[in-house]
């Protein structure tokens, strides 16, 4: 078993505080797993596959946007969504094991 050294740096405590707010919602995780199952995904397909309002979705995917969780291309007149795969292996690596258990 190897042990994992954290090294002393700067961490961005307020985008961490961002990210796990976008992440404390059921629907917003429900939202992740979808697009990470699916791939990009246009937001047409997410209306009906989340069973939720555009309103109500728009509301949730800025809020994973802003966190930079997710990314957004626009074809026309339709947004396509899909997880921020660098931001989210950041966020699920050893480096955030370096912040909550800094002596592991």
């Amino acid at each position: 078993m190897q042990i994992q050294v954290c090294e002393p740096k700067e961490y961005d405590f307020d985008v961490l505080e961002t990210q796990f707010k976008a992440l404390a919602d059921k629907k917003r995780i429900q939202l992740l797993h979808l697009l990470s199952t699916n791939g990009q995904t246009c937001v047409c397909d997410l209306v009906e596959d989340m069973n939720m309002p555009q309103s109500k979705l728009s509301y949730h995917l800025k809020i994973l946007m802003n966190a930079d969780l997710l990314t957004k291309e626009t074809k026309g007149t339709w947004s396509y969504y899909a997880v921020n795969k660098h931001v989210m292996d950041q966020l699920l690596s050893e480096q955030l094991c370096c912040v909550l258990k800094p002596s592991s």
